[in-house]
């Protein structure tokens, strides 16, 4: 599902609301969602997961194409862990 589709679907289940005013909606929790992790901090949406941000050291890779050593500088990464409720629903037999 791509972000207009998600607006998309919002809007049709909301019919009081205007596409413009859920696509603010939006746009502003993924913005929040963001400034967050860019701040350090974890955000938890409970029974869906939580998003944190993880350090990767820094190493020695390898140029694919080539096969010499590249060297590959520390990074944050965001790393998501799904919840409990989304991990049984996506595990059920139906």
């Amino acid at each position: 599902m791509t972000k207009s589709e998600l607006i998309m679907r919002l809007a049709e289940r909301n019919p009081h609301l205007y596409q413009r005013d859920v696509e603010r909606i939006v746009t502003t929790i993924f913005d929040r969602i963001t400034a967050a992790l860019a701040d350090g901090q974890r955000v938890e949406l409970r029974g869906f997961g939580a998003f944190s941000v993880k350090r990767r050291d820094a190493r020695t890779g390898r140029n694919p194409r080539t096969g010499v050593a590249v060297d590959v500088a520390e990074k944050l990464v965001p790393f998501f862990k799904t919840g409990k409720q989304l991990r049984e629903r996506l595990n059920t037999d139906e």
